[in-house]
């Protein structure tokens, strides 16, 4: 099996990586059916790099389709220890502007239904969320987002609505009394999944409007948001590339061992199933 320390999502607008050499496409199938699509495997600024576009070639997959357990567990299966995450976002801040870029720090989830945990069918495992971005990654996107010149954003509260309806007025105005920085429909249950997959994650978030709070612009539509994420993913895609060589092989962050005492079910109670499914994530810690 193919290998790679580091996974990219990508989100709108972002569906490969350029420069990518020693290009090799998997295929793969997960006890949790199959990923978004293909996984690109490839060199890149001297990193072994798995690319996965989130929402297939040719944007066919809705935020509230995504086969994020597939796509995370695909990940893992192939050695990834660190994600980086690619997601448009609307601001709620006079100043984070469209066409910033905003490493967030904490989220409010906001979704509905989606499935957000492998710990089901008689495995019970509550991890630490408090933290739910790595500090360590995100701090290395931000210094890299910095070095590029781009006007980037140290933190923040990252909003996750269902989608894929963008809000209303009355919504957006509550989730900014809320203190919510932007509003995305992606990086959840993605970042839940890869604590309990033990995965580093960390979001670049780019800035396509400002919602519909503001009274001076015009209210979020499909075509603003695809307009500036044009102008913004080549933006993203020089940050990457810049990160990447700063990224070291060892990890020394809580993301690391975040299944460690978070497995409550006794192991004599585990299902023969639920144990094979998730051997790769619980392997070290149930046999």
């Amino acid at each position: 099996m193919p290998e790679a320390k580091i996974g990219i999502i990508g989100g709108t607008g972002l569906y490969k990586m350029e420069g990518m050499t020693h290009i090799e496409e998997v295929k793969l199938t997960t006890p949790f059916g199959e990923p978004s699509d293909a996984i690109i495997l490839g060199n890149l600024e001297g990193a072994r790099v798995a690319f996965l576009p989130r929402h297939g070639k040719g944007h066919r997959i809705s935020p509230s389709e995504l086969p994020a357990k597939a796509n995370i567990y695909a990940l893992k299966s192939l050695g990834v220890e660190r994600i980086i995450s690619v997601n448009s976002a609307g601001s709620f801040k006079e100043e984070i502007k469209p066409l910033d870029l905003v490493i967030p720090d904490q989220f409010i989830d906001r979704t509905r239904g989606r499935d957000s945990t492998f710990f089901t069918d008689g495995i019970v495992a509550h991890i630490a969320f408090a933290e739910p971005f790595c500090p360590v990654l995100s701090q290395i996107l931000f210094e890299a987002a910095t070095i590029s010149g781009a006007k980037a954003h140290k933190g923040g509260t990252y909003l996750a609505i269902e989608g894929p309806q963008f809000s209303t007025k009355a919504e957006s105005q509550l989730y900014r009394s809320w203190g919510a920085d932007i509003i995305g429909m992606t990086a959840l249950p993605e970042a839940k999944l890869a604590r309990e997959a033990e995965i580093c994650y960390a979001v670049l978030a780019i800035v396509a409007d400002y919602d519909c709070w503001h009274p001076s612009y015009e209210s979020v539509t499909t075509e603003i948001v695809l307009a500036n994420l044009q102008k913004g993913v080549d933006t993203a895609k020089k940050i990457l590339k810049l990160t990447l060589p700063s990224i070291l092989q060892s990890r020394d962050c809580a993301c690391a061992t975040a299944l460690k005492n978070a497995i409550v079910t006794s192991p004599q109670y585990i299902p023969e199933k639920a144990k094979e499914n998730l051997a790769l994530l619980i392997g070290k810690y149930i046999r």
